[in-house]
């Protein structure tokens, strides 16, 4: 066995070093609590819409079996004509108090997602929420991208939201939360399940948040109405001015369809 020269073992040593440094400094670069690189495979929420009241689907995805195991929530009990209204309230545009005089006329609950702005810069909403019989959830404090948290970085931004909403409204218990910008891994759905958490997605949705390009309220209307189906899980978002508008009618014209509203703790089974 032919022996190395002692320069070209000191050569081998210092590329060693060097690549062992670059591997430290590199690790130190990321943020704190950023953990792409052992936080899971991320994931995107997306799913095949409801035609003519067929169900959704979520089969080519690649996420399916991941909310299963977890328990997450996507739509309920198939074969009851049941609806589950969610609106997700990152900020206020004037409008959510309009949606609750709706939610409050015609009896129907809801769940409101907020964040952490939401909670502190709107107390006498979330008020009303709690005290007009809704839940509120958890929609993190400052919407990151929750596949690239570390574990404690995941506890604060929950741990922060849960306890503002509970000093304001006195409601204790937060059980339901939705991923920000529908991004997740398995990781994050395994551990917020640890902090006794479901995670909530969604079997009817549109693109609704965009604020300036809103197209009136029958666009609203027949965007959800054309998705309706049973066990839906309804998302809305609070800043749309269509929404706010059509919610009326779609709550009148769901019902006459058969359908019942019902709040999440409602909810007797769930479906993938």
């Amino acid at each position: 066995m032919k022996r190395l020269a002692p320069v070209r073992i000191k050569r081998i040593v210092l590329v060693t070093v060097m690549l062992a440094l670059f591997g430290l400094a590199s690790s130190m670069v990321l943020s704190p609590g950023i953990v792409a690189a052992q936080g899971g495979k991320p994931y995107h929420f997306g799913f095949k819409k409801s035609k003519n009241g067929a169900l959704p689907s979520i089969n080519e995805e690649g996420f399916k079996q991941i909310l299963q195991k977890h328990d997450a929530i996507f739509l309920g009990n198939p074969e009851k004509k049941e609806l589950f209204l969610t609106f997700d309230n990152g900020y206020e545009n004037g409008f959510t108090g309009r949606i609750l005089d709706t939610l409050r006329d015609k009896k129907v609950p809801a769940i409101f997602f907020v964040t952490g702005p939401y909670a502190k810069e709107q107390p006498e909403l979330m008020k009303r929420m709690v005290n007009e019989g809704h839940l509120i959830g958890n929609h993190s404090w400052s919407h990151p991208d929750m596949s690239r948290l570390d574990q404690a970085a995941i506890r604060t931004e929950l741990d922060k939201v849960k306890e503002e909403v509970a000093n304001v409204t006195g409601q204790l218990d937060m059980r339901y939360m939705r991923t920000p910008q529908g991004v997740f891994s398995e990781k994050t759905l395994a551990f917020s399940r640890e902090q006794g958490y479901t995670n909530v997605f969604w079997s009817i949705a549109y693109r609704d948040w965009e604020t300036k390009q809103q197209k009136g309220s029958q666009y609203a209307y027949q965007q959800v109405m054309s998705q309706l189906h049973p066990g839906a899980v309804i998302l809305l978002h609070s800043v749309s001015k269509d929404n706010t508008e059509a919610l009326g009618q779609i709550i009148d014209d769901a019902r006459k369809q058969g359908y019942e509203f019902k709040s999440l703790d409602q909810m007797e089974s769930r479906h993938y």
